[in-house]
């Protein structure tokens, strides 16, 4: 079995987080502890009827900015592992060069 880049296993683990929040969010709060959260009232109206009107779509927008936060460094982190390798590797093949020469 092939063994799956550390980019990827972030990524995923990321994108798992993200999407358990979000039906945490969406389903959990808006449609299951509904009325528990009616007890809280934000402008007149109870904290289940917001967060099933407004509320997910405010928590899916700043699940959006989360994920583009952490993606963005994932993608850094990955893009210095690159050029890392490819420095050590144009080292080796000056290396070589070196070597054949002489």
């Amino acid at each position: 079995m092939k063994k799956t880049p550390l980019f990827w296993q972030s990524n995923l683990r990321l994108l798992t987080v993200v999407l358990f929040i979000w039906a945490l969010g969406s389903f959990g709060f808006s449609i299951i502890l509904a009325d528990e959260l009616d007890i809280i009232r934000i402008g007149g109206f109870g904290l289940g009827f917001w967060m099933a009107q407004q509320g997910s779509i405010y928590l899916f927008v700043i699940l959006i900015l989360i994920y583009n936060f952490f993606k963005e460094r994932l993608d850094k982190a990955q893009l210095r592992e690159k050029e890392i390798s490819l420095t050590d590797a144009e080292a080796e093949t000056d290396e070589w060069a070196k070597d054949r020469e002489a």
